[in-house]
């Protein structure tokens, strides 16, 4: 007869039994059974794409089993990261499928992608030399770099893989897309800007843009580097904005109306106080005095809706001595005008047009969406005592960004707006490479503005005017 098993030496064994195979703090306690060995590869040999899609699944899945979610949160990311790693490291090196080192390592940065980013499209996200991250369905990826589009290799692996990705986006800032409200805008916890939009209004599968958020703005020099002005432009543009002028920048989409915002907006005084308003906050302004305001779209029951008109109509009861509009684009044209003409001056905003006649148009129609019944003289004379500068941007053809012109606001003749053009680009042609060939110019007309300058200290030379190459 076999002795009876002594209580201390059973505890004993046990303890022994937990060090042997002692689980991680968020391990569930789950043994993973290994896989079988197989024969080896040759030096060189590479893993079909399916064949790593599977193995990723596979350990996914595994590696979530194994999560304890509730001890996640107490410890260091870094830590976390760095042991998730090591768990799937062993999950790998139990698989059938032989493996060598790049494909383990691309195989992990993967699956870690999976948990704590957006996926395949993470290290798109980290690239800082791609502007934009467009995602046509699930099988097309395309990025924009220097201004023109790349297709990438980057796929998912379904729909509904890309449908988990574009939940996890917008439900982090409690906005929500679905089949009642199938199209959303949201933004990534960097400031990026991101839309996406679904079945049953794209037909094709999920779609997903993504414009992405420079964290190094571009100041000053960067476009004086780029050519996408002159020195001279450059003098004038920051004597407009120290003057307080209210100033319009139009373009295209992706045309840099934000880039240029910003860049003008380094010439305000730091002792004034600016009220931003925005869709989706992009602008960085380095003074000390902002306030950043941002709409807020409807919830689930429709309610609860903050447009940029109500913003505006609350901002200008905050002591703004600057008020600053990312874009606009609705009836709140009418609130904006107002403001310009009632004591806040050197105010700035941008709105998508083709040139500059035609951001003056698209203003009208703006005002009319108020409903005010204004007639088209009313509503010109409006903006003609609002606005006194109109930067036009564009992006040509080859991706560059240029100010196509600086115009000046003069008044009305009759029932037209009038203005005129201070310095223009004008387009050459295009070099074998299809770059454009192009060259600033002034005009030779002295804006009106000027004096307005002189009373705030700003000479600038007659030599600026000059119609010669800017």
């Amino acid at each position: 007869m076999n002795e009876p098993i002594r209580p201390e030496a059973e505890a004993k064994a046990q303890k022994e039994r937990q060090k042997e195979n002692m689980p991680l703090p968020w391990d569930s306690g789950e043994a993973v059974a290994p896989a079988p060995d197989t024969a080896r590869r040759l030096p060189g040999e590479e893993q079909d794409a399916g064949v790593m899609q599977e193995i990723k699944v596979r350990v996914h899945r595994q590696l979530l089993e194994r999560l304890n979610l509730s001890n996640i949160d107490a410890l260091d990311k870094a830590q976390v990261v760095e042991e998730i790693r090591k768990v799937v490291h062993d999950l790998l090196a139990r698989e059938a499928t032989p493996l060598n080192y790049d494909e383990r390592e691309d195989l992990v940065t993967q699956i870690l992608d999976e948990i704590f980013g957006l996926g395949p499209i993470e290290p798109l996200l980290q690239d800082p030399t791609i502007s934009d991250i467009l995602v046509n369905t699930h099988r097309r990826v395309f990025i924009e770099r220097n201004g023109r589009l790349e297709k990438t290799d980057v796929r998912f692996k379904d729909d509904r893989h890309l449908l988990q990705i574009i939940d996890r986006i917008v439900s982090a800032v409690g906005r929500r897309i679905d089949d009642s409200s199938p199209m959303v805008d949201a933004r990534l916890a960097d400031g990026s800007r991101v839309n996406a939009i679904i079945p049953p209004l794209a037909l094709d599968g999920p779609h997903l843009s993504i414009r992405k958020f420079k964290k190094d703005v571009l100041s000053a020099p960067d476009l004086l580097r780029t050519q996408t002005l002159t020195p001279a432009m450059l003098e004038l543009c920051q004597g407009i904005v120290k003057s307080r002028l209210n100033v319009l920048i139009s373009g295209g989409t992706g045309a840099g109306k934000t880039t240029l915002l910003n860049m003008l907006s380094e010439s305000i005084p730091a002792y004034e106080r600016i009220v931003t308003i925005e869709d989706s906050a992009e602008l960085q302004l380095r003074q000390p005095h902002v306030v950043r305001l941002e709409t807020r779209t409807a919830n689930v029951e429709g309610a609860g809706e903050v447009s940029q008109r109500h913003l505006l109509i609350n901002a200008l009861r905050m002591r703004p001595d600057r008020i600053i509009m990312g874009e606009v684009r609705g009836a709140e044209a009418v609130d904006m005008l107002q403001a310009m003409n009632t004591g806040h001056d050197g105010s700035l905003t941008t709105l998508h047009a083709n040139n500059a006649r035609d951001a003056l148009a698209r203003l009208e129609t703006m005002i009319s969406m108020a409903g005010l019944n204004l007639p088209e003289k009313g509503m010109r004379q409006q903006i003609a005592s609002a606005i006194n500068v109109l930067i036009q941007v564009e992006r040509l053809s080859d991706g560059q960004r240029k100010i196509a012109t600086i115009s000046e606001i003069t008044g009305m003749e009759g029932d037209i707006i009038t203005m005129q053009d201070v310095f223009v680009y004008e387009r050459e042609g295009v070099d074998e490479g299809g770059n454009v060939i192009g060259r600033f110019r002034a005009t030779g007309i002295r804006p009106r503005f000027t004096d307005r300058m002189l009373a705030y200290g700003i000479k600038l030379p007659v030599s600026l005017f000059s119609n010669i190459d800017a």
